[in-house]
């Protein structure tokens, strides 16, 4: 199963941080947001659809992640888990830890977003650039 996310770039994104990933509703960020990779997202946790929420917490289910701009992807794979909340209404933040809080939308991610391709970056810091995270749960 297969869930697309459209977002946009923003001239504060750094994409810098060892341990997680995000992407944000909001319009808004402030450079200490540094592991946020794309604002204005069409959905947070909260708006993911039941089938793909109730995938995300079988511990069984393989996730992939993937990050497309221009003709750049970044593909993450991380777990599900049966504790995952998926309530949040603003934020999807994917973790390498086990921590779960509401913005969790996968633990044990095999990547963060410090390692994302400084050129996938670079535009993304265009408030004008449009990028598609999307979900695939196996």
């Amino acid at each position: 199963m297969r869930y697309e996310i459209k977002f946009s770039g923003h001239e504060n994104i750094r994409s810098n941080h060892q341990k997680t990933i995000e992407i944000t509703k909001e319009s808004s960020l402030t450079p200490r947001g540094d592991c946020i990779v794309g604002v204005s997202a069409t959905s947070s946790c909260n708006d993911l659809p039941q089938e793909i929420k109730d995938k995300l917490r079988n511990p069984g289910s393989k996730v992939t992640f993937s990050i497309s701009v221009d003709t750049y992807e970044f593909t993450i794979v991380g777990s599900g888990h049966p504790d995952l909340i998926l309530t949040h209404k603003e934020d999807i933040v994917l973790r390498k830890s086990d921590f779960i809080c509401p913005r969790t939308i996968a633990i044990k991610c095999d990547k963060a977003s410090d390692l994302l391709p400084r050129e996938m970056i670079s535009l993304l810091q265009n408030p004008k650039t449009q990028g598609t995270f999307t979900i695939t749960v196996e």
